[in-house]
């Protein structure tokens, strides 16, 4: 039996000279025993940095434009090839496959280089099979995460994984090592004040259970199952990535503009990135923020111990009006609603009458602006034609709840540093969380309630709220397809769910890789496919909705943490961000916007 104190992946890297070779090529993987590799994740990245005006604090200054890094990820097919058009300039390949070392070569300088019958470039690589030690540790974080059993107590694991794994993975290389339980209550009260709600009488016996459990892991890691295999339909596809921002920057969403550019937020710094994925180029527009506001908006600055902080909006969702295309961004730490026009470059302030914490947002076909108040229990629709706003309260599950809701403009009055906060129970009581809504075909809108566990329907006709029991665990985001079918993750749960409007009934899918913790979803109308994210497994997964199957995508980075999917209605293009948070705990330590398309025509190898 292994036994061993740690299980550290240790990669050996190849650094090689760097020359273009100024043509098209292919690399042909195969282990030490000559027999090709299928499936393996080929990564190309620029040999230097591009240069970049980060005179901001490290961040590029307002309105100024910046190419980003990018990388270019491509899979061998099943004769173990993949090609690549390498007149990029100087750059370094990453071969990465499930179950070998990872190896790193440069464009001028590959091994085992030959002509074919084209007269391309053939290059040869050897990947070297890991030992038992390197690849247990190299495995996502999900397959760890699901030998933690919480002593048996499935209703205790279900409190830590809502409570603890919307931010960051759980049993990543970072969350698996030592620590005492005084140093785990201690994470548990920080990670509280960010916003988790783990009950206070939760914290010992979770942080006794962490400590033991991890420590039998460390210790008996054969125990720890496999990742599902990378299969077929990858080497069909590649993945484009733009590396924003830095290791303190979380990209939470974004959005596809009609305009072919991408629009994405820094929730910790309030900046709107203004990516052209043709070209690479990226703006960077600084939201502002009036002079008598400080970090952290109304909720107070609760990341004091960061090194460097610029949230005093806290740039969160995005929708787009289908009138003049101009961006409605909710600004989570003021009672405020941001509107950005991407023609002038000018942001415009709605101020609201009440509400706390702006949340997922969409508009309808009126060009109304619906979003969550996460905080308060409240739906808020900003009718454009006058300008203003309607609250619509969500019913509380108690009286206890009802009162504490009520009592909240009292409490925001308070100074933040002494304001009084409910103690967090098993069930969130004063906190049920309307979290994600989309509009429906009809015109009807539809949110969930994260922790009541329950779905609403509001009528914007009659402006009747109906609450629907929902009966998995944790409906965090939704979207609705083409023929008015209600999606919508379960987060601790790991399942996909449907729900017919029209019988009242629910399906529902497991997905295809353990232990996940699906953050949100988004539904391809034209092509019938709901996309889910898969932030605990470094993947994000896709439920064809006739035939019912799964295809899982792996990231290129470990620690690939995603809270939001954009498909393109152009070309089905899929988009993603990396918003580990925090950042520096991701492989390569930085955020990016990624894209997965088909393969353009003629990449196949020959």
């Amino acid at each position: 039996m292994l036994k061993r104190k740690t299980c550290q992946l240790l990669v050996p890297i190849v650094l090689l000279a760097f020359s273009p070779l100024g043509q098209a090529f292919t690399l042909h993987v195969k282990n030490k025993m000559g027999e090709p590799l299928s499936q393996v994740m080929v990564t190309r990245t620029t040999a230097a940095k591009t240069k970049a005006d980060l005179s901001d604090d490290g961040y590029a200054p307002n309105g100024v434009t910046n190419s980003a890094d990018t990388t270019l990820t491509r899979f061998t097919d099943t004769a173990g090839n993949v090609r690549f058009d390498d007149d990029y300039g100087p750059v370094q390949y990453r071969a990465r496959a499930q179950g070998y070392i990872d190896r790193y070569v440069g464009s001028g300088n590959m091994p085992g280089s030959i002509a074919d019958a084209t007269g391309e470039r053939v290059v040869g690589l050897i990947l070297t099979a890991m030992n038992e030690q390197q690849l247990i540790a190299s495995y996502p974080s999900n397959v760890w995460l699901s030998q933690l059993s919480f002593g048996g107590d499935e209703e205790l694991k279900n409190h830590f994984e809502l409570n603890c794994a919307f931010c960051h993975q759980q049993a990543s290389p970072f969350m698996r090592n030592e620590r005492t339980v005084e140093q785990w209550r201690s994470v548990f009260e920080r990670m509280n004040s960010y916003g988790a709600q783990l009950p206070l009488d939760e914290h010992q016996k979770i942080a006794e259970l962490l400590q033991s459990e991890y420590r039998e892991l460390r210790e008996n890691p054969e125990v720890v199952p496999q990742p599902r295999p990378w299969e077929g339909h990858l080497s069909e596809i590649e993945m484009k990535e733009w590396v924003i921002g830095d290791g303190f920057s979380q990209m939470h969403d974004f959005i596809i503009h009609p305009n072919g550019f991408v629009y994405v937020g820094d929730n910790l710094f309030d900046r709107l990135y203004e990516i052209n994925p043709e070209t690479g180029d990226y703006t960077v527009y600084k939201v502002p923020h009036k002079p008598d506001q400080k970090i952290g908006g109304i909720l107070g600055n609760r990341f004091v111990t960061f090194p460097k902080m610029y949230n005093y909006l806290g740039v969160h969702s995005f929708a787009i009006s289908p009138r003049d295309g101009n961006i409605f961004i909710t600004p989570s730490m003021q009672q405020e609603l941001l509107e950005f026009d991407p023609k002038t470059k000018q942001f415009v302030t709605h101020e609201m009458p009440g509400g706390y914490y702006p949340h997922t947002i969409r508009t309808d076909a009126q060009d109304r602006v619906w979003f969550t108040l996460a905080v308060s229990s409240q739906v808020a629709m900003f009718d454009r034609v006058t300008e203003e706003f309607k609250l619509y309260d969500l019913p509380a599950r108690s009286v206890k709840e009802w009162l504490i809701l009520q009592s909240l403009p009292l409490i925001f009055a308070f100074d933040p540093e002494n304001r009084p906060r409910p103690s967090p129970d098993d069930v969130s009581t004063g906190l049920p969380m309307p979290y994600g809504i989309d509009v429906a075909p009809d015109g009807g809108v539809w949110v969930t309630r994260l922790y009541a566990n329950d779905i609403a329907h509001i009528d914007p006709e009659t402006d009747e709220v109906t609450m629907i029991d929902f009966p998995f665990k944790g409906p965090r985001r939704l979207r609705i397809d083409a023929d008015g079918m209600i999606w919508i993750v379960a987060f601790q749960d790991s399942l996909l769910v449907k729900y017919d409007p029209g019988t009242n009934l629910y399906s529902s899918y497991e997905l295809p890789v353990i232990n996940e913790i699906p953050y949100a979803l988004n539904v391809d109308k034209d092509r019938g496919v709901v996309w889910v994210n898969g932030n605990q497994s470094d993947t994000i997964l896709s439920f064809d909705i006739a035939t019912e199957k799964w295809k899982v995508y792996p990231m290129p980075r470990q620690r690939f943490f995603t809270r939001d999917i954009e498909v393109s209605e152009e070309d089905g293009a899929v988009y993603t961000t990396n918003s580990h948070f925090p950042t520096w705990q991701s492989e390569g330590g930085v955020p990016t916007l990624l894209r997965i398309t088909p393969l353009p025509e003629g990449v196949a190898a020959p």
